[in-house]
């Protein structure tokens, strides 16, 4: 597709996107909240952790894939939930999970997202995570994760970090806010962006009608411009422990915890049935003094790697990043913004070749420490190097554990 021939790194994807989406929704993907801080934050803690070359290993043999939960993927990646995917582009979910799935790595589908679970299962293929808000009335959150069963889908990611809500100032200053208004500033907006214009909002209408939050109970199904449907329903300031508890219960699949910054939090997540926490500050999009995920994922790894897997998300853009953070003991990496910038200017296509810079990027910095696949990269790649103690990686924890 044009554009993306010359879009050679996720910068470029995102610069083009700028272009091509409303300023609204761009913003709404592209930044955090208040000052930006934790997203400049989680970027800066990958800039700031280096790496060492080890030179000539005989790289002929390498791989990138990797085993998580048992099944394989293409390289230790997964696409994070992103509920706003379908105002990037026409049912921009679907198109988002069937790259994923010819990539050969899991998507999440977000609870916010504008195409049904049923439908991106049925239609997508691949692997397939669900994520999931609890509403203040459970049982509504509950018809979800049974949904999500009867779909097919193998794993339940919990978000546990929404606190009170975001205070997305821009997200104001745009006039994106629910029920979505029309305004002269807004309509101004669109106008300037014919391509999207067309190829979504356009293409909406003259379908199903403006988008709606497909996966809400039906009766709370309405449209962007008509109301905030169960959003203010959300109530994360009652989620406790016990609700977890319920949801272990209630799913028989892989159960994981995101929005992990803590140690004691991360046991108390395996402690309650977890099989996986992630490590995340929701990319920057809630607390924005919250501390970069790649600083706290050690102590994480160093307090429950060896009982459960270890997810990093927020701030990957670059497949160095991925090395980064196995490095440190992550078993696979969360992307989000990443592939909604692809998402944003081609679709599908866009997507894909998110995934495959990201692809090629990781390989190159995987040759060049000297490993051959994802589980030959350990913690002596980092500079500076980790100060002693336990393993801290995925590797180092597996030969530890053969007792080598």
């Amino acid at each position: 597709m044009a554009g993306l021939d010359r879009c050679y790194n996720i910068a470029d994807l995102r610069e083009a996107a700028k272009k091509r989406l409303p300023k609204a929704v761009f913003d709404y993907v592209d930044k955090g909240s208040e000052d930006q801080l934790a997203v400049a934050g989680n970027s800066q803690a990958f800039r700031n952790l280096k790496l060492r070359n080890k030179v000539l290993v005989d790289l002929t043999a390498r791989r990138l894939d990797a085993t998580l939960f048992g099944k394989p993927m293409s390289l230790p990646l997964a696409i994070a939930p992103t509920g706003i995917a379908g105002l990037c582009w026409y049912q921009g979910e679907l198109e988002l999970a069937k790259a994923a799935a010819k990539a050969g790595v899991p998507f999440t589908l977000a609870t916010g997202s504008s195409t049904g679970m049923e439908v991106v299962a049925g239609e997508a293929g691949g692997r397939l995570w669900f994520q999931l808000y609890m509403w203040d009335d459970r049982k509504l959150s509950y018809e979800l994760v049974k949904r999500a069963q009867a779909a097919g889908f193998e794993a339940l990611i919990v978000t546990v970090d929404s606190g009170l809500g975001a205070n997305r100032e821009h997200n104001k200053r745009n006039g994106f806010n629910l029920p979505f208004r029309l305004t002269p500033r807004v309509t101004r907006d669109v106008l300037l962006h014919p391509r999207w214009l067309a190829g979504v909002l356009l293409r909406y209408l003259m379908t199903s009608g403006m988008p709606k939050h497909e996966n809400y109970p039906a009766g709370y199904q309405q449209r962007v411009t008509s109301g905030p449907g169960l959003k203010k329903s959300f109530r994360a300031e009652s989620l406790t422990w016990a609700d977890i508890d319920r949801l272990r219960d209630l799913w028989p699949g892989t159960l994981m915890v995101k929005g992990i910054l803590r140690p004691d939090d991360a046991a108390q997540a395996v402690e309650h049935g977890a099989d996986a926490v992630v490590v995340s500050n929701h990319g920057g999009r809630n607390m924005d003094s919250a501390v970069p995920t790649l600083e706290v994922l050690p102590e994480i790894v160093r307090a429950v790697g060896d009982r459960t897997t270890v997810i990093l998300d927020s701030g990957v853009r670059r497949g160095s990043d991925i090395v980064k953070a196995l490095a440190l003991g992550a078993d696979a990496v969360l992307t989000g913004r990443a592939t909604l910038y692809g998402t944003g200017l081609a679709g599908r296509a866009g997507a894909e070749h998110a995934i495959g810079i990201l692809r090629m990027e990781f390989e190159k910095t995987m040759a060049y420490i000297g490993c051959n696949s994802p589980a030959e990269i350990t913690e002596d790649v980092l500079y500076p190097p980790p100060a002693q103690g336990e393993p801290r990686t995925a590797a180092s924890r597996r030969l530890a554990a053969a007792g080598e």
